[in-house]
């Protein structure tokens, strides 16, 4: 065997090492999906803000997070699985199950360009047998989730500090400049991109650029180039427990036309128990009383657990 043989087999190797680890992630997924996930969501407006606010005079949205809908498993239709599942489980009519994240086009389809949508269908087949690196999901290699793939990966945190709004995920911090810094230069391109917003009402309002294009929208393979632009609204309930996330893409390298994705997201207190997905705390409490509320610090943190295993408790 040649060294190239052999480097072509390592490959392949690591790529089917990850695609079972994957696979195990997925059977955990799907036997909690029906409890945990709503099939609606209330719309929410713009408007004002009447809640508490920070010292900075932001509204006051700080605290742990998470999508109500469904994981990463599909883009488009979020309860139906993993496209081109093996081992499907059965579905019910389309219409019990959530509204695609797509909300225009009405028809909750992606405006992918034909070349893009060959891809997207090229990977959902190698998913579930990957010959070749590019048919691991990023996520597998701990690699960030993206943009808007962080916000329904698992719960999360925000934190607001003077001039900053910052997401604190499984696999990476997504910082929000609140000033007028300019966006960084063009030839320096990241996973969650560069973050430019403002509060406007209940509405913070947030312009993305210098993405990398290397994430993917979830396991069903949709994705956006290092040239997509997001244009975002994080619209907050009048009551600060709930948030709705707006945002349109504008990718004419990847897509015919500009999309709108709705992601929405409900707030988790001390109140809530420990899920293990929407609201990741340590179950433990002080000398006192006072319970504990942190987030687990998981394997893509640190890497200081098995692949695919869950985090430790401290």
């Amino acid at each position: 065997m040649t060294h190239a043989d052999k480097g072509r087999a390592a490959l392949r190797r690591a790529a089917l090492s990850a695609a079972v680890a994957v696979a195990a992630l997925a059977a955990n997924d799907a036997s909690a999906q029906e409890s945990r996930w709503e099939t609606s969501y209330p719309i929410i407006e713009s408007g004002e803000w009447t809640g508490p606010r920070t010292r900075d005079g932001q509204p006051d949205i700080s605290g742990h997070w998470s999508n109500t809908i469904a994981n990463h498993n599909n883009f488009t239709d979020p309860q139906g699985g993993i496209p081109n599942d093996p081992n499907a489980r059965p579905l019910g009519p389309r219409e019990e199950r959530a509204p695609s994240r797509v909300t225009d086009p009405p028809d909750g389809k992606l405006p992918l360009q034909p070349w893009a949508k060959k891809k997207v269908e090229e990977f959902r087949i190698g998913f579930h047998n990957p010959v070749y690196p590019g048919h691991v999901e990023p996520n597998a290699r701990c690699a960030p989730g993206g943009i808007p793939k962080s916000l329904y990966w698992h719960g999360y945190e925000i934190a607001q500090y003077p001039g900053y709004v910052v997401f604190f995920f499984d696999n990476g911090t997504r910082i929000i400049h609140l000033d007028d810094k300019p966006h960084l230069p063009e030839n320096i391109k990241l996973w969650n991109g560069d973050s430019r917003g403002r509060w406007e009402g209940n509405t913070l309002i947030v312009e993305v650029r210098n993405v990398n294009g290397k994430a993917l929208f979830g396991r069903s393979g949709e994705f956006i180039s290092e040239n997509a632009r997001i244009l975002e609204r994080y619209i907050f309930s009048p009551d600060g427990k709930r948030y709705n996330y707006v945002a349109t893409f504008d990718d004419p390298t990847v897509y015919t036309r500009p999309f709108t994705v709705t992601i929405p997201a409900r707030k988790w207190t001390e109140e809530d128990p420990a899920t293990g997905w929407h609201f990741d705390v340590i179950d433990a409490k002080h000398d006192g009383d006072e319970r504990i509320v942190e987030v687990f610090e998981r394997v893509c943190v640190e890497n200081n657990g098995g692949f695919g295993m869950p985090a430790a408790k401290p």
